[in-house]
């Protein structure tokens, strides 16, 4: 398992309110993800190849982290991937067994990964990152190359652009507290280099929508 770190009274703050405003939305965010990736074929393009890598790696364990309803970590075991999700939210847990009662979901937080060291042979975090403030994603990036075996691939999803917003409501207005993180796909490379992983490919997604999304293809060096 992870060593605990202590964390300050800030980190604590917004994973709180990160942990709330997800067990608030929980339902109603699951129903609407329920079919989206049935129809975007790109988005299943792209999961689709980072299972081809999971197993030319050699298969094994594949974390889904920040998982939510479990949708996505549905789809992965769908295409033959040993898939578990790990959640920070308790209520997005709950949904997430409850629809998919055969999978294995977890809380845990990506700050703190209570994970073993090279026990999983693929890593997902799919539009996960995007309310971890800068200064955390260091950590967090620490953490997914701890738990990846050497060669492991690494897929990140997450919002295009610069700067970020206070998001109080959403998913059909429920009232929510977290900050939305947008970023370019230079800086998050720099940060996956600087933890010792190799970034393999970019994909952009949506380009001439208000907010892209960017794909990074990464390994575990």
């Amino acid at each position: 398992m992870a060593r605990r770190e202590n964390r300050d009274s800030s980190t604590d703050s917004w994973l709180a309110d990160v942990r709330s405003s997800y067990d608030t939305v929980a339902g109603s965010y699951a129903e609407l993800m329920r079919d989206s990736l049935d129809t975007d074929p790109y988005i299943r393009m792209v999961l689709a190849s980072f299972a081809e890598q999971v197993r030319a790696a050699g298969g094994g364990p594949v974390a889904d982290i920040g998982c939510g309803p479990g949708h996505v970590t549905r789809h992965l075991a769908g295409l033959g991937l040993d898939a578990f999700g790990v959640d920070l939210s308790p209520g997005m847990i709950e949904v997430a067994r409850r629809t998919h009662p055969d999978l294995r979901f977890e809380v845990g937080s990506m700050t703190d990964l209570e994970l073993r060291d090279g026990s999983v042979a693929g890593l997902i975090a799919w539009w996960s990152l995007i309310h971890v403030p800068d200064d955390e994603v260091p950590t967090v990036f620490g953490h997914f190359r701890r738990v990846l075996r050497p060669g492991g691939p690494l897929l990140l999803g997450f919002h295009l652009g610069d700067g970020s917003r206070l998001k109080t409501q959403g998913y059909g207005g429920h009232p929510m507290r977290v900050h939305v993180h947008r970023r370019r796909p230079a800086q998050v490379a720099e940060w996956l280099r600087e933890a010792g992983f190799g970034v393999r490919a970019e994909v952009v997604l949506a380009p001439e929508e208000a907010v892209p999304g960017a794909v990074l293809f990464a390994r575990h060096r």
